[in-house]
């Protein structure tokens, strides 16, 4: 069978910086010369083979899953490649059946070979994974052969407690055993929490690191989650834990591990950046290093310690291999693959047997596509047939009818905007009072789409659909507040935590206003434009207000959300949606997108 592209990839790759190494004696691990045969078995006195001064290891890694075990749909489910002539190609990607294809296929040529996740495999799931508290991701990820992941925020959607539950195993404490007889076993893999601490026993939660070791060859993996988890998850999933700075927790496993003897180390880090390009294979080291790079990821990578070999990274769902400068100046690659399932990263780590470390200068990345052209893994599509046979009965049910696609991206998208008037329309059953309701940008997790995705029919939306849309639980909550404290609210879409990257809120109805991109900070909002059905607002006056629950603690960078009164709890956002879905939709008369011209953006 003849070499996989990756694996010949490799083999030039390594031939050139061999070739380089042996005429350059001065660079970094590779300072000895290299002879001719390097890379190659040599017998030793015995006649048995000893290995090769230097191992490729192959690292394959992926992140933000999110318990996409089918193919996303619409633009969740789609990834964009910019061709030599400057062309771009959308491409259909994802689904566990095709990514276990994919990874087993890349693991073919290669011996030394490790999976590994950059956090967020579960949580903000579709219904064949929520529906079940993400067991079914579990089973997934322990047949995907994963050797490890770190944490991201969406593990701490349901607390610490499901967390180990998820790792150990064991039945769900109210829902119990899906399976009658058959005990959930919980993930074969370990999940790395270093920077998260139990505030009882002053220890990190789960474990900080874990080495991969093969024949003397020994790679340590440090798990992290960003270090500003609670301000994206409710109070309750963080309740007992403190989360510890990234580049401080890093730095300081990097050294056990040094004195461990583990001197090659990656870093898996659920925080990310964000590409200048969204496609997938730009090549963000154009013009220079890192260059085509912005967001947290790039400082932290600035100061984690050279002792780190190469940055697997997530949390902003984008797509880069990039290499960015470590403190002694010496390039390190840092990558991601998108979300849900729809890329994976092949990196090449070449291990230096004689010193412990990677040869930094022979390290190569590059992102694939979860293509839907291969053949489907058997195993995924038994699992999924076994747990969508649980969740059909639920997730069947018609819920309402939309005359087309209703998409979730954009600044202001329809699907936001639409969420937004289902909970505003719901506010209105239990208050009439109630004058607006907004949405949180990140809680919007899926377009829905016209095409019917079974046997339901077109434009139909089921209850499976609805749940992929909105999958947290959380509730709708009724607060008042000023009108000073509503231009405030507005404001926090930019500024504070929010100011390099904006969350801007999704309005219902009657709410507009003018978004200033050209300015910097608060001033992005243009305060005398903003207005409710079509009457400035009154600073002094008092506006009830429909969020959900997250919101109203305060979340995701919007403290004067959680200093609303007069406090009203409702049943849970998905109720809210079908409920509203349910009256003022029919198969004769579907509702249509939002025209998202809430907010009036201005770019330049």
């Amino acid at each position: 069978m003849s070499a996989t592209p990756q694996a010949q990839r490799r083999r030039n790759r390594r031939n050139r910086i061999l070739a380089a190494a042996a005429g350059l004696a001065t660079v970094g691990a590779l300072a000895a010369a290299i002879p001719a045969s390097a890379g190659e078995a040599k017998p030793s006195k015995s006649g048995k083979e000893k290995p090769s001064r230097y191992q490729d290891v192959q690292l394959l890694s992926f992140n933000d899953l999110h318990g996409n075990l089918e193919p996303p749909a619409g633009s969740s489910g789609r990834v964009t490649h910019v061709h030599e002539d400057g062309h771009t190609e959308t491409i259909n990607a994802g689904g566990v059946e095709y990514l276990a294809t994919h990874l087993r296929e890349a693991r073919r040529a290669d011996d030394y070979t490790i999976t590994a996740a950059a956090g967020d495999m579960v949580g903000a799931s579709p219904l064949i994974s929520g529906l079940f508290h993400d067991e079914p991701t579990i089973e997934a990820l322990n047949g995907l052969d994963l050797d490890v992941t770190s944490v991201g925020n969406h593990e701490f959607d349901e607390g610490a407690k499901e967390l180990a539950r998820l790792q150990k195993g064991g039945c769900h404490p109210t829902d119990g055993c899906y399976v009658k007889g058959k005990k959930f076993k919980g993930a074969d893999f370990p999940y790395l929490a270093a920077n998260v601490i139990d505030n009882k026993t002053k220890k990190p939660l789960l474990k900080p690191y874990w080495v991969w070791k093969k024949n003397g060859v020994k790679v340590g993996f440090i798990g992290v989650t960003l270090e500003d988890t609670p301000g994206v998850v409710s109070a309750e999933g963080v309740k007992g834990l403190t989360f510890k700075d990234e580049v401080k927790t890093i730095n300081k496993y990097a050294k056990e591990l040094e004195r461990q003897g583990v001197k090659s180390v990656v870093a898996l880090i659920h925080e990310g950046g964000l590409p200048a390009s969204q496609s997938y294979n730009y090549d963000c080291d154009s013009p220079g290093a890192g260059d085509g790079i912005s967001g947290p990821i790039v400082d932290i990578a600035k100061n984690l310690t050279p002792k780190v070999d190469a940055v697997v990274t997530g949390h902003t769902h984008a797509a880069y291999a990039c290499t960015i400068n470590d403190p002694a100046g010496k390039p390190r690659m840092v990558t991601s693959a998108a979300s849900f399932g729809r890329l994976y990263t092949d990196t090449t780590l070449t291990y230096d047997r004689r010193t412990g470390d990677i040869a930094r200068t022979a390290v190569d990345s590059a992102n694939h596509v979860v293509t839907r052209d291969v053949e489907k893994a058997a195993d995924m599509t038994a699992l999924i047939s076994r747990w969508n046979t649980l969740a059909a009965p639920i997730g069947n049910r018609a819920i309402g009818h939309i005359s087309a696609d209703v998409p979730n991206a954009g600044t202001e998208s329809p699907m936001g905007d639409l969420i937004a008037d289902a909970q505003y329309w719901y506010g209105k059953t239990l208050d009439p009072e109630v004058d607006l309701a907004l949405m949180n940008p990140g809680g919007v997790r899926a377009p829905l789409t016209y095409a019917a995705k079974g046997t339901e029919g077109d434009g139909v939306v089921t209850y499976a659909e609805g749940f992929t849309v909105q999958p947290f639980s959380n509730t709708v909550n009724l607060q008042n507040f000023t009108g000073a404290q509503l231009i405030s609210i507005l404001k926090e879409q930019v500024s504070g935590t929010n100011t390099a990257v904006p969350k801007v809120l999704l309005p219902s109805s009657g709410l507009t206003y003018t978004l200033d991109l050209t300015k910097s900070g608060a001033d992005r909002v243009v305060t005398d434009t903003v207005k409710l059905n079509g009457a400035a607002i009154n600073p002094t006056a008092t506006y009830r207000v429909a969020t959900n629950s997250f919101l109203a603690g305060g979340g995701d960078g919007f403290p004067t959300l959680g200093q609303g009164t007069n406090d009203l709890v409702g049943a849970d956002d998905l109720a809210a949606l079908e409920q509203y879905l349910l009256a003022n939709s029919s198969a004769t008369n579907p509702i249509a997108p939002p025209a998202a011209n809430r907010i009036t953006i201005i770019n330049n």
